[in-house]
């Protein structure tokens, strides 16, 4: 390694050298920061001084910019609550009105009042902020009480409607589930629904309410009414709310009843009215029963139920109240007609009656469900027995009546008396009731008693009317033709039975017992009629009488002849001018007696009518006025009347 002048290597001077330069710079720079911090300082001093001089107009520009803030704030508080007043001052015209006349901005204006409650409820700081509620709460409270009004119908459900929708519920219950189409309840809650609001509301509360409830649209007016009793009830309206809905559904029903022909009558009245009025009115008194009891009352209950669910005032006496009025006073005809002058007439009336009554009974003791119900309940259980009662009693009057009837008519012709019409009619008529009257008797018997019970009161009329007629047949002075009337008269009644189903209940053993009754009153006509007539004598005398010597030795036998002719001549001539008269109505009942009588009386004329001594006279037809044909003839016109 080389050496430098002061004796150290190359190396190491140059390092020296280095140092002392970076010792150098190092002065210098240290020289400059003492020169840059003296400067700063002069600076931060001039700085603070002017800060002090600026620094009372920063907290005047301040203040300044904090009050114009301020001002902004008032002035939007104020116009937002002036807007609130001139919304309660608008909202306060349009309700005043009412719905009626524009419910579109009725409905709006009760939304801009809940706007108004809302945003005072929210700014309470507010000066006047209580007034201002007060006064809103009171308009919204009146708003609440029209808006029901409007919405609730007092409207009845057409007449045609409520018939459809009860023979569809028949149909339904008797199994034809294919005619019926849409179930009749469904018809009838559409048409209720209808009654109940006004098609105009729907289309302007429908948004309003489809946020509230997401259910089906065949639900939406139920839903409609049951959010504004709720609205009336949050509003501390239960006892208005509660008062309109029963008014306006009370008015309801009481013109749809009027509408069907419902009307209210005294027992005077009922008594007074001719038969086919009566009719009349009971026939449309057991449609209406079925038509309110099945459609009206069932539909009312259900909407009622559907709207007041989950509502602190009770349902039941909601709908006892509404429902009350009407069901009394179909109930009080039923009773009026009850309690009137009995006749066998009205009996198939209150069958009629007993049969619908009966026949609702189940539905009644759903739908008049709860306490205040139980008088409408028990009244309609009370009526069902009372006819029951009346029915049975009018049935044992008519078994009396039927004993004791003396009328003096008596048939001259021997035909059918017009009280066995009646009677027989009555019966077929009682068994066009065999249902009904099986489950009348079933209140006190069982199934099987019920039936035989039926039973033993149709055999006891039957009897009864036998016994009656064996006394109408004593009032006769001619045998012959009492037999000919009871022979008539069991026949119609035998031949009434075996058509009808009073077979069923009488049974077979009865028709051939009376049968047999017939046929020996067909007998005794024969024998009583006919003895009279009599030619066995003259046939013993001349009948058969050939020889010559038989004539030479009988001149008493023609002379016998010649007056057995005669007095059979005038004998048959008598019965046939008087049993012409007589009349027997059935043909073949008719025909076979004829035949009877020919069979006992032409084989015995014609021996009588063969060559005899009368005969070979020069003028037979003095004593034989009669051939066998013509005699045959004129059996032929017995008994026509």
């Amino acid at each position: 390694m080389e050496r430098t002048g002061r004796g150290l290597p190359e190396g190491m001077e140059a390092l020296s050298r280095q140092v002392s330069a970076m010792r150098e710079a190092l002065a210098r720079s240290e020289e400059n920061t003492q020169g840059m911090v003296a400067a700063l300082g002069s600076f931060d001093s001039r700085v603070s001084a002017i800060e002090a001089n600026i620094r009372p107009v920063q907290v005047r520009t301040q203040a300044i910019t904090m009050a114009h803030e301020n001002i902004d704030r008032t002035i939007e508080n104020a116009e937002t609550i002036l807007a609130q007043f001139d919304i309660v001052r608008r909202a306060e015209a349009v309700i005043s009105r009412g719905p009626h006349e524009n419910l579109k901005n009725f409905l709006e204006a009760v939304d801009m009042l809940k706007g108004v409650v809302n945003f005072f409820s929210l700014n309470k700081d507010f000066k006047s902020c209580e007034g201002v509620l007060n006064q809103v709460n009171n308009l919204l409270n009146k708003s609440a009480l029209k808006i029901p009004i409007q919405a609730v119908n007092g409207k009845p459900v057409k007449p045609n409607l409520l018939f459809d929708c009860l023979l569809k519920h028949l149909m339904l219950s008797k199994g034809d589930s294919e005619a019926v189409g849409e179930q009749p309840s469904k018809s009838f809650e559409t048409a209720m629904h209808t009654t109940l609001i006004p098609s105009g509301i729907l289309p302007l509360l429908h948004k309003r309410l489809i946020k509230i409830k997401r259910h089906l649209k065949t639900f939406f007016r139920t839903l409609l009414l049951h959010d504004i009793a709720c609205q009336l009830v949050q509003d501390g309206n239960p006892q208005s709310c509660y008062r309109i809905y029963r008014d306006a559904r009370s008015s309801a029903l009481e013109l749809s009843l009027q509408k069907l022909g419902i009307e209210t009558l005294s027992k005077d009245d009922v008594e007074r009215m001719q038969r086919v009025a009566l009719q009349v009115n009971i026939g449309t008194w057991t449609q209406c029963m079925q038509i309110t009891v099945k459609v009206l009352l069932a539909g009312e209950r259900k909407i009622c139920n559907q709207i007041f669910d989950g509502i602190t005032f009770d349902k039941d006496q909601c709908f006892a109240e509404l429902a009350g009025g009407s069901v009394m006073t179909l109930l009080s005809f039923g009773d009026t007609v009850a309690r009137s002058k009995r006749s066998h007439e009205n009996l198939f009336l209150l069958l009629e009656m007993y049969r619908v009554m009966h026949e609702i009974q189940s539905e009644v003791e759903a739908i008049f469900q709860g306490k205040f119900c139980s008088e409408m309940r028990e009244a309609a259980l009370n009526l069902t027995k009372s006819l029951a009662q009346i029915a049975q009693e009018i049935l044992v009057d008519f078994e009396e009546a039927v004993v004791k009837d003396s009328s003096k008519t008596n048939m001259q012709n021997g035909t059918v008396h017009p009280f066995t019409i009646e009677v027989i009619t009555y019966v077929k008529s009682l068994l066009d009731y065999q249902s009904t009257l099986k489950i009348l008797f079933q209140q006190s018997e069982t199934c099987s008693e019920a039936e035989s019970q039926l039973a033993v009161v149709i055999m006891k009329i039957m009897q009864a009317l036998q016994n009656n007629l064996n006394g109408k047949s004593k009032q006769y002075k001619d045998p012959s033709l009492s037999h000919i009337f009871l022979m008539n008269n069991l026949h119609y009644m035998v031949t009434s039975v075996r058509r009808s189903q009073a077979k069923d209940i009488l049974g077979g053993d009865w028709i051939q017992r009376h049968r047999k009754i017939v046929q020996q009153n067909a007998n005794q006509y024969k024998r009583v009629a006919w003895a009279r007539v009599s030619l066995s004598s003259a046939i013993t005398c001349g009948a058969g009488s050939s020889a010559p010597s038989d004539v030479s030795s009988s001149g008493v036998s023609r002379s016998l002849i010649k007056e057995r002719f005669k007095s059979f001549n005038v004998q048959f001539e008598e019965l046939h001018a008087i049993q012409s008269q007589w009349t027997i109505p059935d043909q073949e009942l008719r025909d076979n007696l004829r035949l009877a009588v020919a069979e006992v009386l032409l084989p015995a004329y014609r021996v009588f009518h063969q060559p005899n001594l009368v005969q070979r006279e020069k003028n037979p037809h003095k004593h034989i006025k009669h051939s066998p044909e013509a005699l045959e003839q004129f059996l032929a016109q017995l008994f026509q009347g």
